[in-house]
């Protein structure tokens, strides 16, 4: 078991799976932006190695993320390999949606359970503003491929940026829940790397994104009474099938019950999204560390996890940007 010093029990590990996208959001990375050598990443028998690591240190569920994991040569290879090792429990996915067509079936059918799909307007125009390459429809028929494969309970993540998409966007997002038993889920914007300014300028609060819903449907039911599910607070408007969820990193933090860690596509184990303390995992692997080397370099990194964040403090993460981290 991974436990660090606050008695925390760390089991669930966000692998990402390439630095890489098919997108360029404007609040994750600039459109010039310039990825990593396919040989500085984990390779497919390095991160099954890594899998394995973990999963006999007791985590038991699982997260893909990117950069856009759809786009990592062998996807579905990889999610067939990690269903089939002892200890992984649960495998899901965040992703854009852009290659859930084609994918959503294979990944299901290889072992992924649910998948987070990111849309943050239902504006096609406002759509391509933000993602600069991406095309609405692409996007809402992966929703749609992901929920005939029985990837559900679906969840659908937007971050709110002020000044794109906090207002009309956040009515007509929530207004899917009324209709559609998914879970819309509102991401408050943290700050990372070069893009921080532009991040922290446009932050938009769990508070103000709760009053601006409840301006056109009335007020928000509080569900489970107020217990998170993963990192969200749930909310359901009234009469509605689905659920809103908010996630408000920024302003209430939920680090007393983080039980997380992030494994970076350079095989980086991050301990906390929004601080930069990491421990190599990959270079001692090629340098022919044991299972049990890795297994004390993992666990004595995760001991020294941080309790949380430092945003309040203006200590802001530097060394990556969201992309480079896995989510």
């Amino acid at each position: 078991m991974a436990q660090d010093r606050f008695g925390r029990h760390i089991h669930y590990l966000r692998v990402s799976l390439t630095d890489k996208c098919n997108l360029r959001c404007v609040y994750c990375m600039k459109e010039d932006m310039v990825f990593q050598p396919s040989s500085a990443l984990m390779q497919d028998d390095e991160l099954i190695t890594l899998i394995r690591v973990f999963a006999e240190l007791g985590f038991d569920k699982y997260r893909l993320t990117g950069g856009e994991p759809t786009i990592r040569p062998h996807v579905v290879d990889i999610v067939r390999e990690m269903n089939q090792i002892p200890g992984v429990d649960k495998i899901t996915m965040t992703t854009n949606g852009v290659l859930l067509p084609e994918l959503a079936r294979p990944l299901h059918d290889a072992g992924l359970q649910r998948v987070n799909i990111s849309i943050d307007t239902l504006d096609p125009v406002k759509f391509k503003k933000i993602t600069r390459w991406g095309t609405l429809d692409t996007v809402w028929n992966g929703i749609l491929a992901a929920e005939e494969a029985g990837m559900t309970p679906i969840k659908l993540n937007a971050v709110v940026v002020r000044g794109f998409n906090d207002s009309d966007d956040v009515i007509n997002l929530a207004a899917l829940t009324l209709d559609h038993d998914w879970q819309m889920r509102y991401i408050e914007m943290m700050p990372f790397g070069d893009v921080a300014g532009f991040q922290q300028a446009q932050v938009v609060t769990d508070a103000e994104i709760r009053a601006t819903i409840e301006s056109e449907f009335g007020p928000l039911e509080l569900l489970d009474d107020g217990k998170l599910d993963g990192e969200a607070r749930l909310y359901r408007i009234r009469g509605a099938k689905g659920a809103i969820g908010l996630i408000s990193s920024v302003t209430h933090p939920f680090c007393a019950s983080c039980t997380r860690a992030r494994l970076t596509a350079e095989g980086v184990l991050r301990l906390c999204l929004l601080r930069d303390k990491e421990v190599d995992l990959l270079t001692p692997l090629r340098a022919g560390a044991t299972v049990a080397d890795l297994k004390q370099i993992i666990l004595d990194g995760v001991w020294h996890k941080p309790w949380g964040h430092g945003l309040a403090r203006d200590v802001i993460p530097v060394s990556r940007v969201m992309s480079q981290i896995g989510g």
